[in-house]
């Protein structure tokens, strides 16, 4: 029985990765743009994996693109995944815990608040960065979702779109869905055999 999901949230509730590409373009650009593709291969790493990988030791380099990228994420529209919306509510009236599982911080989702007032009464709980002590793809984030709930996490079905994260969702022994938004279903099929490009018409098996 499924009692608990657990969603990422760019890629997987909100479109923002196509927005978040165009933004790490510009910073490579900038910042180093003898990295073949660093736009690509970033994806699905928190600011502080890309930092330490990247700019080690660059303090002002690092400030400067936090700011950078804050000011990006404050003016982001977040639109929603297609039939997302449908789906979370349909969830909830069936009496599924639901979760956010992000490793964006309380700042952004300050952001995502501001443009969505509705956003938390789509959920049960909001875990952040903030609240994990190893971030994906170590499965920390979605066992301590899962102990919020008092669900095992073989009764969880997490919902993924990077490498990282869907790494994370299987290391905690969670059901795994790999959203298409990111990558392409035939490399996310090597993670996971449950592929969906967005949420319009997909119904959630309870098995």
């Amino acid at each position: 029985m499924i009692k608990a999901c657990l969603f990422d949230l760019d890629g997987v509730v909100f479109e923002t990765e196509s927005l978040y590409t165009s933004f790490w373009c510009g910073m490579k650009e900038e910042y180093c743009p003898e990295i073949p593709d660093f736009e690509y291969i970033i994806k699905g790493q928190t600011l502080v994996q890309i930092y330490d990988k990247y700019f080690a030791g660059e303090e002002k380099k690092q400030e400067e693109i936090t700011q950078k990228l804050n000011e990006f994420e404050q003016n982001m529209p977040f639109n929603y995944i297609d039939g997302f919306e449908s789906f979370v509510k349909d969830l909830k009236n069936k009496g599924i815990k639901t979760a956010v599982v992000t490793s964006s911080n309380i700042e952004k989702m300050q952001n995502v608040y501001r443009k969505h007032p509705e956003f938390q009464s789509y959920f049960d709980a909001i875990l952040t960065a903030e609240d994990f002590a190893e971030s994906k793809p170590s499965p920390d984030c979605y066992l301590k979702a899962a102990a919020r709930f008092e669900v095992p996490a073989n009764e969880c079905v997490v919902f993924e779109d990077s490498f990282n994260g869907l790494r994370s969702g299987l290391a905690s022994g969670a059901r795994v869905i790999g959203l298409a938004t990111t990558n392409s279903i035939a490399e996310i099929k090597k993670y996971t055999d449950e592929v969906i490009s967005n949420y319009i018409g997909f119904t959630l098996s309870n098995n």
